[in-house]
């Protein structure tokens, strides 16, 4: 089991930026196993979409809707990957999910998600 806590989350304005951050932990073989970690989102009224993952080699894969503001990375020693939202759009509006997934797989574990808010 993987348990994965996120941190970060809230209310900017159109324009602003945030950093999400997750912590992962859990067996070292399902740490191990699970090397590949992102954020998905659900904002309201939406479909549940990719925002960004990061695997433990540094492959990365943007969603269409976030490339050129949104910045994945991670740091292995830590398990943790961290998000930086920069240039905020009222539509980035939503809940964001921490992920673990083997490379190329759904994932299997989520954390809890955080909210984040882009209004003025």
């Amino acid at each position: 089991q993987v348990l994965l806590v996120e941190s970060g989350g809230g209310l900017v304005q159109p324009g602003g930026s945030l950093r999400l951050s997750c912590a992962a932990s859990g067996s070292i073989y399902d740490l191990a196993t699970m090397d590949t970690m992102g954020w998905y989102r659900q904002g309201p009224g939406k479909e549940r979409e990719l925002v960004a993952t990061v695997s433990d080699r540094g492959a990365i894969n943007y969603g269409d809707s976030v490339k050129g503001r949104f910045t994945v990375s991670r740091d292995n020693a830590k398990n943790t990957v961290y998000l930086q939202m920069n240039t905020l759009k009222p539509e980035d509006t939503a809940v964001y999910y921490c992920t673990m997934a083997r490379l190329h797989h759904d994932p299997a574990y989520w954390g809890q998600g955080t909210q984040v808010t882009v209004s003025s």
